[in-house]
């Protein structure tokens, strides 16, 4: 049994260095530390724009909150970020589990799907990642940031007939909802246009029927706040189903919809703080949940806009 543990930890070790490319650069995993999210240390500083480093930290973080939740599937699924004005967006090796993913291992891709920058592995792309994420990036310019989950909850939602429905406040402030019908698996190109068409030229959440559901946003903090806010959404629905249709209550009315979304994102709640910052949609709370990672020891190298969320002990308000 000794030599049957010896070797698999061989095997362990030898999977992680083929993942930094560097021997014992992330062997801390093998004792239950994170690996570090902020990686660029490993790269070149003049191979990345600060834009674009910032950009490599907080998609990786996002990769990680995806992970912590729980709502991946091993090395499947996708989370791209676009970086630059060349149309050329960002996503994980396929390959890496999400809790790998960090800032120098992601691959930078064109639409057309070749690889512009492989990161720090010697994986690939997958390309029914590619297909899905370059049709939205391609039709949405508006869309920085794409999320692609099928956690239990959100593909057992896709699978009803009924959709998403508008019986809680989280799937209120989600706005209109988008559908895609399911063709299987995403390696069809013709598909592209229709995925474009299906999602619209506003909507920020599209359930994918049979598959999952896709969060946009335009940026990534606020792709983060339209994932959570889905996956909530239908595990509310899921559940409360329970109780059977009819004893069900139902918000009806689009213009609820849009009134309460519009609510949400207005001045009128906008989040108060004792500085004069202004915080753009999912800013806040992404801030909040990068701490936590922080504190956990994931180093996100995630740019603060607010580093020290403490006042000083003379009073007076952090700046």
């Amino acid at each position: 049994m000794l030599q049957v543990w010896t070797a698999m930890r061989h095997v362990y070790k030898g999977t992680l260095s083929l993942v930094s490319r560097t021997n014992g650069v992330h062997t801390s995993a093998v004792h239950g530390c994170p690996i570090p999210i902020n990686d660029l240390h490993r790269v070149s500083p003049d191979r990345y724009t600060d834009s674009e480093r910032d950009q490599r930290c907080k998609l990786a973080a996002l990769y990680r909150l995806v992970h912590q939740e729980g709502w991946t599937q091993y090395i499947y699924n996708h989370i791209t970020a676009q970086v630059g004005e060349n149309h050329h967006f960002l996503l994980n090796p396929f390959g890496l589990l999400y809790e790998e993913v960090t800032a120098s291992n992601l691959l930078k891709v064109n639409l057309e799907g070749e690889v512009i920058d492989p990161g720090t592995t010697l994986l690939g792309v997958n390309l029914a990642g590619y297909l899905l994420h370059s049709a939205i990036h391609a039709a949405r310019p508006d869309v920085k940031c794409v999320v692609h989950i099928h956690s239990p909850y959100a593909a057992a939602v896709s699978t009803m007939k009924c959709g998403l429905l508008p019986m809680s406040q989280e799937a209120l402030l989600l706005g209109e909802i988008s559908y895609h019908p399911y063709s299987g698996i995403l390696v069809d190109q013709t598909e592209r246009e229709a995925i474009a068409k299906n999602l619209g030229t506003k909507n920020k959440v599209m359930m994918l029927q049979n598959h999952g559901m896709v969060a946009c946003g335009e940026t990534i903090e606020e792709a983060w706040l339209y994932a959570y806010g889905t996956i909530h959404a239908c595990e509310i629905q899921v559940q409360a189903m329970g109780a059977g249709m009819d004893n069900l209550l139902l918000l009806e009315g689009k213009d609820l919809w849009e009134r309460t979304a519009a609510v949400a994102g207005s001045e009128a709640v906008a989040h108060q703080t004792r500085t004069q910052l202004k915080w753009a949609p999912g800013q806040l709370e992404f801030e909040a949940m990068m701490r936590k990672l922080d504190r956990q020891g994931h180093q996100t190298g995630y740019p603060y806009q607010l580093p020290d969320v403490y006042a000083t002990t003379s009073g007076q308000e952090s700046k």
